[in-house]
């Protein structure tokens, strides 16, 4: 995934028209945005330098960090005029400084601990599961499994970015897709900025950017969000439409594991057909 710095960097430019910044709009410009120039300058850094910043290219002079890059102050000074919200601003750190070799140390195929999996069987009331650092599925508790149908599928395919963009069924599954979809990527381009040596993940960047029109197109966008919590909506062909708001929870002792969790009002509609799709999980099975 090289050239992640870059890309990002010139698509969050593209982004901003100069007069926005209190620069004069002449001139024709190529492409729209600001030009590396004037990104250079409005964050008070030299333009060799922040083409070389963008180039991902060595840094030299006195604005490297003691472990050779890039400082915060001109990470600072870059995220305040591409007006990078919080989550751009933490994946610009992440992408200045790669760490090589991080996520190759890191099981292929992690496990979840019993405890969780007890923890999941314990939520009757809520479909919940676990993602690895690829949003790949873990585990699940039943109601997961009877809204999603992850124990039908084969293990390759229990991953919510196949399921998104590969399952042709997604598209009723999902109402609001698009959406979906867009978060999808969004997160998942958090993750590759994370662990960019890790082959699993870069394997699935690839193979979804071969399959699917949509993915490529999104990846291409560069948007970088964490979908810690939020309301989705999903069709099931049982239960009807269900309105679901979710939270994410971080694995103790495993910062690469997310438990998510599907948290309907108590006593609403969507509860109530949950319940139902519990039951007939229950009958059919």
């Amino acid at each position: 995934m090289d050239g992640d710095l870059g890309d990002f960097l010139r698509s969050r430019r593209a982004r901003i028209r100069p007069e926005e910044v209190g620069l004069p709009s002449y001139g024709r410009r190529r492409v729209p945005g600001l030009r590396r120039e004037e990104v250079a300058q409005l964050a008070g850094v030299s333009v060799d330098y922040y083409i070389r910043l963008e180039q991902g290219r060595g840094i030299g002079g006195t604005s490297r960090t003691k472990s050779g890059g890039v400082s915060d102050a001109v990470l600072d000074a870059v995220a305040r005029v591409l007006r990078l919200d919080e989550t751009e601003h933490a994946y610009l750190r992440t992408v200045a400084r790669p760490q090589p070799g991080r996520g190759a140390r890191r099981p292929s195929a992690p496990r979840v601990r019993p405890g969780v999996q007890l923890l999941l069987d314990a939520m009757e009331r809520s479909p919940a599961f676990v993602l690895g650092r690829r949003m790949e599925v873990l585990a699940w508790n039943a109601l997961a499994d009877a809204l999603l149908g992850f124990g039908a599928l084969d293990p390759a395919a229990r991953s919510m970015p196949r399921m998104v963009f590969l399952d042709p069924a997604a598209a009723d599954l999902y109402p609001e897709w698009a959406a979906i979809a867009a978060q999808t990527v969004a997160n998942l381009r958090i993750s590759a900025g994370l662990h960019p040596d890790d082959p699993a993940l870069t394997a699935l960047v690839g193979e979804l950017s071969v399959k699917s029109a949509d993915f490529r197109r999104l990846w291409a966008d560069h948007e970088v969000k964490a979908c810690a919590y939020g309301v989705k909506r999903v069709r099931h062909p049982v239960a009807g439409l269900l309105t679901l708001p979710y939270e994410t929870l971080t694995v103790p002792e495993d910062p690469d594991q997310t438990l998510v969790a599907y948290t309907p009002e108590p006593g609403s509609e969507t509860a109530e057909r949950l319940a139902l799709l519990g039951s007939w999980r229950a009958t059919a099975g």
